[in-house]
């Protein structure tokens, strides 16, 4: 699958996660500075449709992408940034949550992108358990492979991987587009 066009479509703030055309989901999920923007702007070979930021916890509404006329990227916020009062986290996951658990718009597959460098987190497992409650497709999105030496990364994959046991595990990067074309692939299995 090639990605030929790209385009923001909404940003919503609540629960609204219907759009009229039916379009399927992938959603992407990951704690704050684990590069989700940067992911799906290298996915779709643009470097702003996302907007990125050094700052984590910028993104505050879960926002809409349509991809080729024919499916969605879904960016959430990212969840559990120290930053931002525990009132505002909390409203994150609740959002999350509820696009997991009760929205009529459900999910082909969950993308979980987790930094390569820290692995799984506290945060990153309760949301699998989450996920995995709520019977989604998951895969996890190893990302910021390219700041560890290849051996260093072999082995970092290979942990992450023994963790999530049947989920499968990619690694990349967003900088050098390492695992580009695997992680292509495994959306098209999706849509």
């Amino acid at each position: 699958m090639k990605i030929s066009k790209a385009e923001f479509v909404k940003g919503v703030i609540g629960d609204d996660y219907g759009l009229k055309d039916n379009l399927p989901h992938i959603a992407f999920f990951g704690r704050s500075n684990a590069g989700k923007s940067s992911v799906i702007n290298s996915l779709v070979g643009k470097k702003d449709l996302v907007k990125t930021s050094k700052m984590p916890g910028k993104t505050r509404e879960a926002n809409f992408f349509r991809i080729n006329n024919s499916f969605y990227f879904v960016d959430f916020p990212g969840y559990g940034y120290a930053k931002r009062s525990m009132l505002e986290r909390n409203k994150t996951i609740k959002r999350i949550f509820w696009y997991l658990e009760f929205s009529n718009a459900r999910p082909k597959a969950v993308f979980l992108i987790v930094d390569a460098n820290v692995g799984l987190t506290a945060l990153d497992r309760e949301m699998i358990e989450i996920l995995k409650a709520n019977k989604h497709q998951i895969v996890i999105i190893a990302n910021k492979i390219d700041k560890l030496a290849k051996g260093a990364a072999e082995e970092q994959l290979s942990s992450i991987q023994k963790e999530a046991r049947d989920i499968p595990v990619l690694g990349y990067s967003a900088k050098t587009n390492e695992g580009k074309e695997e992680l292509t692939k495994k959306i098209a299995s999706f849509v």
